[in-house]
């Protein structure tokens, strides 16, 4: 003996079957497409100071597509850029994305580029001092700091406010 509905109960089983599995692929794609209205993070840069470390998604980015120039500067001027305290005496290690590397990049103190060109790799460091010395264009306890994405035209930036360690 068998244990299967017949008849009308056999169809009423596979009808509540067939009315969860249109459920659960209804919620599915409801899911993918509330997933795909989100914005796509945008790469990630690092900037680490002795054991302290600060990251950042762009302030302005377009995708791989060059940036107005307009842009840039609104974008150098944002209040919201994240800060982190300069030891002059110490290493500053900047870490950027592999897709940021792939473009190449450059450091820009207060706008102006600190780098004589740009490079590909992840990982770079410079002296603390640079950050603060008035060869370089430096004035004051608090330096503006930006990555730039690309190589002859900016696709991306990544701000940071370096404030000089004053305690030594």
């Amino acid at each position: 003996m068998t244990s299967l509905p017949r008849g009308r109960a056999a169809n009423g089983h596979r009808a509540a079957r067939r009315r969860r599995a249109v459920a659960t692929v209804g919620a599915v794609s409801a899911g993918l497409l509330a997933l795909s209205a989100c914005d796509k993070p945008t790469p990630m840069a690092t900037v680490t100071v002795g054991t302290k470390s600060v990251s950042s998604e762009a302030d302005c980015y377009n995708d791989g597509d060059a940036l107005k120039t307009a842009d840039l500067t609104s974008c150098l001027r944002s209040k919201d850029i994240k800060s982190i305290t300069v030891d002059p005496d110490s290493t500053v290690r900047f870490g950027v994305d592999p897709k940021i590397a792939d473009k190449g990049w450059t450091i820009l103190m207060n706008g102006q580029q600190l780098l004589p060109e740009t490079t590909n790799k992840t990982y770079l460091t410079i002296p603390g001092s640079v950050f603060f010395n008035q060869q370089y264009g430096a004035s004051g306890s608090s330096t503006l700091v930006s990555i730039k994405e690309g190589k002859t035209t900016a696709t991306g930036l990544w701000s940071f406010k370096f404030k000089k360690d004053t305690d030594n």
